[in-house]
């Protein structure tokens, strides 16, 4: 490094001794002095240069802010709360474990099937590139890429579309009946 800075003429850092500055033309802001290699020592900053310079214009009266005591913003936040014991007044049903757990099994599996067969089939395609069995052209495992995980992206809607609501009626394999109730049920409040 040292015949590097030799050859080509550099100082090295440590001979650095005037440290650049620069200075802004707005009069709220004081000018920084940027320090070349010189290691941060926390002790050396006066309190002073970590307060705060600029003075920002049309925010209130330019007065500090009102200090709120803590019972206030208690009060403020339990107001947030509903009294009833935590239901919602506005209609909406809590999903059922049952249906909760059937849902989940339903979103791993249409995402996690697309996911593993487009893994499989990139591993297959470099086994049978690396064995000279077949060139696999290029365009072929982005191809495979592209529609495997665009398919588990899917699922994730799929997957919860597909559950049957009802705790009772578990539903069909592949879902297609729940898909056609669920999907009106979805759009209802912004429909009405």
């Amino acid at each position: 490094m040292k015949t590097l800075q030799l050859s080509l003429g550099l100082p090295s850092p440590l001979q650095i001794t005037k440290t650049p500055t620069w200075t802004h033309r707005n009069s709220d802001l004081k000018p920084i002095v940027l320090a070349a290699a010189i290691p941060y020592n926390p002790s050396s900053c006066s309190k002073r240069a970590l307060k705060l310079q600029a003075k920002a214009k049309g925010f209130g009266s330019g007065g500090p802010a009102p200090v709120v005591a803590l019972s206030e913003k208690n009060a403020r936040r339990d107001e947030n709360v509903p009294r009833n014991g935590g239901k919602n007044d506005d209609g909406d049903d809590k999903i059922a474990p049952v249906v909760w757990e059937r849902m989940i099994v339903r979103i791993l599996f249409s995402v996690g099937a697309p996911m593993a067969s487009g893994v499989a089939l990139l591993y297959v395609f470099g086994t049978l590139k690396d064995n000279h069995i077949w060139d696999v052209p290029l365009w072929l495992p982005f191809l495979t890429t592209l529609i495997a995980f665009g398919t588990s992206a899917i699922g994730i809607a799929y997957g919860t579309l597909s559950t049957s609501l009802d705790p009772e009626k578990k539903g069909s394999v592949l879902g297609w009946e729940e898909v056609q109730k669920n999907w009106p049920e979805l759009w209802k409040e912004d429909i009405e």
